[in-house]
Order: structure tokens, then sequence, then C-alpha cells
């Protein structure tokens, strides 16, 4: 964690020495929907993507929201900087497997840096990534801590902390063009998506539709383990390599929300269960032993 003077409240600035923070002040920032459009496709690499999003200020509710989190702070959080910026997407840059989220929570990734790190769900989810063999450690507490994904990505679909958890149809619409542009980045080697929640299922067929696949006439409705296999980009036959790959994998997870997790809709073995299925598809094979 990095602590920081009563004074130095508020985000982090770019280019300061934040871990991972790939953005500079140099780093060109949207102000609305139309810019976060050009400059997510513009982007030259996917670290750029990413210093984009994570400097991004097209949606005002949710800037003032995350920004004020970062200045009060939580009572337990009082002598700890907050990060106080869009979270962008992280771990590894050709992923088999793609885990899609709602939005970062306003004292966990809000404050850390890195989405799922630093809450209860966090905790939840990271504990099941270690044992099926998808991260290196079982904790992830900050974006300094050396914890990292393997053979996997973590992306959300709204990137700023939402009042409430509940970020509106337009924030989403908004925010929609970074996701797209990531996932597009990634497309060649993806071969599973894994929706966290109801809310990420809906968000991945926008998704899915804009980096062309081909999207079923009836969609899947979400549920834990829920299945939707679609076709790759090309697979009409006008590209000969892409239709030679496999259907990329839709699949349902409850999410670990603390609400989910003490009430046992969500337990450590259901979770275990989807993310075996997603190395079993992306042809990772079985979690290699863990030390007792």
């Amino acid at each position: 964690m990095t602590t920081t003077p009563e004074a130095a409240r508020g985000p982090v600035p770019p280019g300061t020495g934040w871990p991972g923070d790939l953005a500079t002040a140099a780093t060109p920032v949207a102000h609305d929907a139309a810019e976060v459009q050009e400059l997510a496709a513009g982007a030259p690499t996917l670290h750029e993507l990413v210093a984009r999003q994570s400097v991004c200020r097209a949606c005002p509710r949710l800037v003032a929201w995350r920004e004020e989190v970062a200045r009060v702070r939580r009572r337990s959080f009082a002598t700890e900087q907050y990060w106080g910026r869009p979270i962008p997407g992280w771990g590894d840059d050709e992923p088999q497997i793609v885990i899609l989220g709602l939005a970062p929570a306003a004292h966990g990734g809000n404050r850390t840096g890195r989405v799922f790190t630093g809450d209860r769900s966090g905790d939840f989810l990271f504990a099941s990534l270690y044992r099926c063999g998808l991260a290196t450690s079982p904790v992830s507490v900050h974006a300094g801590d050396g914890q990292r994904l393997l053979h996997t990505r973590m992306v959300a679909a709204v990137r700023c902390a939402p009042p409430a958890n509940k970020p509106t149809t337009d924030e989403r619409d908004t925010c929609a063009p970074w996701l797209v542009e990531e996932f597009r980045r990634i497309t060649p080697s993806a071969r599973v998506v894994v929706c966290l929640g109801g809310f990420a299922w809906q968000a991945a067929w926008p998704m899915l539709r804009a980096a062309g696949f081909a999207l079923p006439r009836r969609r899947t409705p979400f549920g834990h383990g829920a299945e939707a296999q679609l076709s790759p980009p090309g697979s009409d036959g006008a590209d000969a390599a892409a239709s030679a790959a496999p259907p990329l994998l839709l699949l349902g997870c409850y999410h670990p929300s603390q609400q989910n997790t003490f009430t046992g809709r969500v337990t450590p073995a259901m979770l275990d269960a989807v993310f075996e299925r997603a190395r079993q598809y992306s042809g990772l094979g079985p979690p290699p032993p863990r030390p007792e």
C-alpha cells in the first residue's frame, strides 16, 4: 500500500510513479463520449490504450464520485493514497481467458489501482484463481504487490467506481469503446470470456458484436455456469485462418460479492468449477499442483 501525508488527498497524477501506471502527463484525456471513441480507436498499442483508459474524464458523475472518495477516504484506509482514477485492464497481453466484471469498488480498485484488488470480492476471486493456476498469489492487495495473472486478463465493463455500485446506461455506453477496443486487441488469443455477474454478461454481447463475433439469434440467459459459443471473426469464409479458429466460449459466473459469498450463493467450489472449465476449454489443461 501507499501511505501519504494527510494533505495528499485526491487522485494520483499520471506519471508520478504509481506501480503499473502507464500514463504520463502527456497522455491524451477523453472528456466526452466522442473523444472516448476517438482515443480508443486511435491508440497505437495495447499499453497506450491502457494509459488512455486510466486518465478518462468522460462521465462527470463518475469523475466527481471517484475523486470525492479518494479525498474523503474510508477511516480504515485514512493513511493511504487512493488511486482515484479509472481502472484499466491488466494481466496477460495475450490471454486465453478474459475475466469481465462490472466496475471497480469505491474502496477496492478505486483505492488500490487494480480491479478486484483490496476488497472482499477480490479476496474470494483471487483465492480461486490461484487454486486454478491462473494467478501467482492467492491474495491481491495493491497494484504493487507482485501479483500476476497467468494466461488471463481482467477488465471491467465500466472503468470508474460508480455511486452505489450502479453505473447508468449512458455511463456504460460511454465507457464501452475502451472495453471493445481492448478486447479487439486481444481477440487473436482469447478463447474464453468469464462474465462475473449479470451486468457483465449483458455488456459482453455488444463487445463481442463490435469485435466481429457472430451472435446467436437467441441469446443464452445469464446464470452460474451458463455457456454460449460464438463464431470468431471471419467464420463466414472471408478469412480462412480466422474461420479455422475454435468458437469463443462465453461463460457465466455469479459475482463473488460479499452478499453472494456470505449467503452461500457462490462457494469456492462453484467459482473453481467455472475457472477449471475455462482452463479446459482454452486448452490450458488441469491446474498445476500447488504446494501444501
